[in-house]
């Protein structure tokens, strides 16, 4: 890769956290603008440099502007909340494995295999203390009204399923395998971990920048030792139903 190609990867890395931070503290609608031409730009980048391994990164890199366009502009009022981000899920894996398939990975190269259960369970618990965690950071409301099985089970069930693996999906598999192949293993860690980061933006939260980085480093690196998504996308699925859900109600 040359210089050239370094001086793009981070330049779109900066329009993007760009966009997050006029999204989250200036105009929603200006922010979903800068992420379409940034997604435009991207896709017509990749289709240029079409011959040659950079054209994956940044074929993988436009789902992180789609992230954000979806999550803003499909029309959700009057839907409860907790069917949100089953919602935005469905077009998001769409996008991911056709990314997946365009790029001719297979199911296993980007961790789409059980790997080494023994470890992946384990793995899967530091969900709890991440959860935990992020609720002390950032003390959002709780996503259900009661704490009841009944009541919980179901929105446990999508954020495990339309976060946890979503994001582990598009984040430590397509992007991961994309940015390793062509940028090396730790240059495309730290890159695809700060992508992650950036794009908790509208968190509204310095710390919690740095927490969700760290946490992208971590999982990244256990992705790759496992070979996996299984024990990173239930510790990130577990991170969120703590958040969302659990701490809400043990800790208020």
């Amino acid at each position: 890769m040359n210089n050239k190609d370094h001086f793009f990867i981070w330049l779109y890395a900066a329009v993007i956290t760009a966009a997050e931070i006029i999204t989250a503290y200036y105009n929603p609608l200006y922010g979903i603008v800068c992420h379409v031409v940034v997604l435009i730009a991207l896709l017509v980048h990749a289709s240029l440099a079409y011959k040659q391994a950079i054209n994956l990164v940044y074929l993988s890199l436009s789902l992180a502007p789609l992230i954000r366009i979806m999550s803003l502009s499909i029309p959700l009022n009057g839907i409860p909340i907790m069917y949100w981000y089953l919602i935005i899920s469905l077009p998001l894996f769409a996008a991911a494995a056709t990314v997946m398939r365009f790029a001719g990975f297979k199911p296993r190269e980007i961790g789409l295999t059980l790997g080494n259960l023994p470890l992946q369970l384990p793995l899967a618990l530091i969900g709890v203390p991440l959860g935990l965690m992020e609720y002390l950071i950032l003390k959002p409301a709780p996503l259900v009204t009661e704490f009841t099985f009944q009541h919980v089970w179901l929105p446990a069930l999508i954020l495990l399923v339309s976060t946890g693996f979503l994001e582990e999906f598009i984040f430590r598999g397509v992007m991961y395998r994309a940015a390793v192949e062509t940028l090396g293993k730790w240059y495309g860690i730290i890159y695809i971990s700060f992508i992650f980061g950036v794009l908790h933006i509208t968190h509204l939260s310095p710390v919690d920048l740095i927490f969700v980085f760290t946490v992208a480093l971590l999982f990244s690196m256990a992705a790759g030792f496992f070979r996996s998504l299984l024990g990173v996308s239930l510790a990130h699925g577990l991170t969120n139903i703590g958040l969302y859900i659990i701490w809400p109600f043990l800790l208020r």
